[in-house]
């Protein structure tokens, strides 16, 4: 496959055993954006283990949706299409005239996975929206589970097997009393696993997101986001047994999963409650990204591979929908010279989240005044990020609220609360205290920040504020930094140096 033009939209079809789906992307790029998905849940896996063909229904269905899916490709202009089949096609004796009728209607080829293949893209796809991955990566699909371990930016060699949830519910005649010896006999020997014991195990597929989904709503959950939602290994073992004990369509906000999808979830239940049994993960982590994802990444160099996927969204973000997209730097720069005044000793990923926070401080800015916290907290909360996890996006998205909304903890949401530990929450506040003081200074525009700054220096928060920039400190900046001063515990203080002396005056200020 040729590497796609990263300035030009992009689209992936992805034939899978039980559905085939469209998504067009802006452009090749670190953090590629969705600009439309189509699923088609066409069961072309539905009885290829007993039958070894694929079914005539499936197969006109799914060709249908093929034609369907040029179309829309050609009215967004799509010039790069990358079309991949997984195990229905690969497994079945009429594959082939299948793969063929299907180039046909495309107009292109069709690279149809290896098991093996369809493991590293798996693995890639978790490289993609993760940072530091560690741990054991399983994409359950209609005909086949893969597994693979990851770590860090290196993929193992993973393996395939036919335990997925239409190739189960085929093996077993739709008897999950069946399945249980089947999947235990099928993963004895399932090497991954035995490197899995108290890492996390990244579940990819829509079968374990639907079963995520439903766990959200029995908890009440308060971030409707699937991509790094986590269960603790216990809970999911749980939930799971109660799964595999009830009549689909008797479950608690079962609506929210589809009615083909349904009769897989004791399946997907099943294997996950397996894969905890025998390689004792401590954490499941849902990913909304797998194969397809995982396809872009690989066509990345490797210079762009290595971009914190994080700051590579907010950084898009702060590009689409800033009043300056340089001031970000400023801030970046201006909050972390006052974070280590303060002597706020940042782990890698608080100072990741501080940075992303400085780049989505302004989204919505054109929107009223009242109800740009409320629309932060909503925009940030719910954003298309990936590379951090739930607590992290709430942090953030906490730490631009107050910066609009004041540092009040009785404004805050409490919904976003319940997701940050109490250091997190008193960092957030921190932060918006900090963005507060820096876009009165800077009204949102790049340049003056580095010649203001705001340092900790011994028990006083000082303001320095060249000559030149002395009419900057009004009653309203003084009150904001007199807001930051007390959640810090220091005293406010501003003094004004001369122009050409600031730099020597601010590095005074801090020693």
């Amino acid at each position: 496959m040729r590497r796609a033009d990263v300035t030009a939209p992009l689209a992936i079809i992805d034939i899978g055993s039980n559905s085939i789906r469209l998504v067009i992307y802006e452009s090749l790029s670190r953090a590629p954006a969705q600009l439309f998905n189509e699923k088609v849940l066409c069961g072309l896996g539905r009885a290829v283990v007993t039958t070894g063909r694929l079914a005539e229904d499936a197969v006109d269905k799914a060709l249908k949706a093929l034609g369907r899916f040029r179309r829309l490709c050609e009215a967004s202009r799509v010039e790069t299409i990358h079309v991949l089949a997984t195990a229905a096609a690969r497994d079945a004796a009429n594959g082939p005239d299948f793969i063929a009728e299907a180039e046909r209607i495309l107009g292109r080829k069709i690279e149809l996975l290896s098991g093996r293949r369809e493991a590293q893209l798996s693995a890639y796809g978790i490289l993609s929206g993760f940072h530091h991955a560690d741990g054991v990566v399983g994409d359950l699909g209609g005909g086949s589970l893969e597994l693979v371990d990851v770590i860090g930016n290196t993929v193992a060699q993973g393996i395939t097997t036919k335990l997925g949830g239409l190739a189960l519910q085929d093996i077993t005649g739709g008897s999950l009393k069946k399945a249980v010896r089947v999947i235990r006999d099928a993963l004895a020997d399932a090497a991954p696993l035995d490197a899995l014991r108290g890492r996390t195990f990244y579940a990819v597929g829509g079968t374990w997101r639907a079963l995520a989904s439903l766990h959200m709503a029995q908890k009440a959950y308060p971030l409707h986001v699937m991509h790094g939602y986590t269960i603790p290994a216990r809970d999911a073992a749980e939930f799971s047994k109660i799964v595999e004990r009830a009549d689909p369509d008797m479950l608690e906000s079962i609506d929210s999963v589809s009615e083909a999808r349904r009769p897989l979830l004791g399946y997907g239940a099943l294997l996950l409650d397996e894969i905890i049994r025998r390689g004792r993960p401590n954490s499941i982590v849902l990913s909304a990204q797998g194969v397809r994802e995982g396809l872009l990444y690989e066509l990345l160099g490797e210079q762009e591979r290595r971009i914190d996927p994080l700051l590579a969204g907010a950084s898009e973000l702060n590009r689409l929908m800033s009043r300056h997209p340089d001031h970000a730097t400023d801030l970046i720069a201006w909050t972390s010279r006052l974070a280590a005044s303060l002597h706020l000793d940042e782990t890698e990923d608080e100072r990741r989240q501080r940075a992303a926070a400085c780049l989505l401080s302004d989204l919505a800015w054109r929107t009223h005044p009242d109800y740009r916290g409320e629309q932060s907290l909503g925009l940030i909360a719910h954003a298309s990020l990936t590379g951090v996890d739930h607590p992290g996006r709430a942090f953030i998205a906490l730490a631009v609220f107050f910066r609009h909304e004041g540092l009040s903890l009785d404004d805050a949401s409490s919904r976003m609360r319940e997701l940050v530990t109490p250091r997190m929450l008193n960092r957030a506040r921190i932060l918006g205290g900090m963005l507060r003081v820096a876009y009165l200074l800077s009204a949102a525009m790049p340049g003056t920040l580095a010649r203001t700054p705001v340092v900790g220096s011994g028990d006083r928060l000082v303001l320095s504020l060249p000559d030149d920039l002395d009419a900057l400190a009004n009653d309203r900046l003084m009150g904001r930094l007199r807001q930051l001063a007390r959640i810090v515990g220091r005293d406010p203080a501003v003094v004004t140096v001369p122009a050409a002396a600031k730099g020597q005056a601010a590095n005074g200020a801090a020693s």
